[in-house]
């Protein structure tokens, strides 16, 4: 007899991490687009890494309650997302639908194909109005204690984290600002955006040097953003982008 892999998923540690994870991404669907609203969203999740390959996504009944869509549509989308070859459904005690570790970058050719279909000077001017605009807002507008706690523990796993994994944090640690900045609309725009960046971002080797340098502008946009220094904090922020940017321009225009 086969088991609802939901009966063993909801209570267990890893779920309930890699739900906090998803905070920012994940939102209610609108009416009249749940569907396609929802295979979006998981679809960043895949695609930003906020569950690695070979984690468990929540199980079936958050993720639904979560986008607001009924389980018959959320097994449509994670069907879909089988079929890509994303992510693979278990059976048994410890089953759910796991993320699939993602192949390699598929050499030069992928790297053609993915710059092409980019216009990466929009995107990175998008990318640092909205980068900018969350972490002087957060400044501005102060954070609670648990908020501040939540952004220190994201820069500290950045601090912590292998190069193996450190895109990843990196990620969360930008995700957690855009979505404490308190505009919801600002962090579901970021996570789109921040999905394309990560995928050229995997064109380009990781380099210790700028990621040295990338931690210390963490820390400083961090610290001006507890400090309710919005100046400082844009500008630092500023400052972070234009690394990135630089480097994207270099190795791909």
């Amino acid at each position: 007899m086969s088991v609802d892999p939901d009966s063993t998923n909801s209570t267990s540690s890893t779920d309930s991490t890699a739900a906090d994870r998803l905070t920012p991404v994940l939102r209610p669907v609108r009416a009249g687009n749940g569907f396609e609203e929802a295979l979006e969203q998981i679809l960043q999740v895949v695609r930003l890494g906020l569950v690695p390959g070979g984690e468990r996504l929540p199980a079936e009944r958050e993720l639904a309650e979560r986008l607001g869509i009924s389980r018959v549509t959320l097994r449509e989308v994670l069907k879909v997302l089988q079929d890509q070859g994303l992510v693979e459904s278990r059976r048994g005690r410890y089953g759910g639908t796991f993320v699939l570790p993602r192949k390699d970058g598929g050499g030069e050719d992928e790297l053609r194909r993915r710059v092409a279909e980019v216009d990466i000077e929009d995107m990175l001017r998008f990318r640092e109005v909205l980068e900018v605009g969350a972490a002087g807002l957060c400044a501005a507008h102060g954070l609670t204690d648990e908020q501040a706690a939540r952004l220190r523990e994201a820069l500290a796993h950045t601090q912590d984290a292998p190069l193996s994994d450190y895109r990843r944090l990196d990620t969360l640690l930008h995700l957690t600002l855009a979505e404490l900045c308190g505009s919801p609309s600002l962090t579901a725009q970021y996570a789109a955006v921040r999905a394309t960046v990560n995928d050229l971002l995997d064109c380009i080797p990781l380099l210790v040097r700028n990621l040295e340098h990338s931690q210390r502008q963490h820390i400083a946009i961090v610290e001006a953003v507890l400090d309710g220094d919005a100046d400082g904090a844009r500008e630092m922020m500023r400052e972070h982008c234009g690394g990135t940017a630089a480097l994207l321009r270099g190795f791909l225009t």
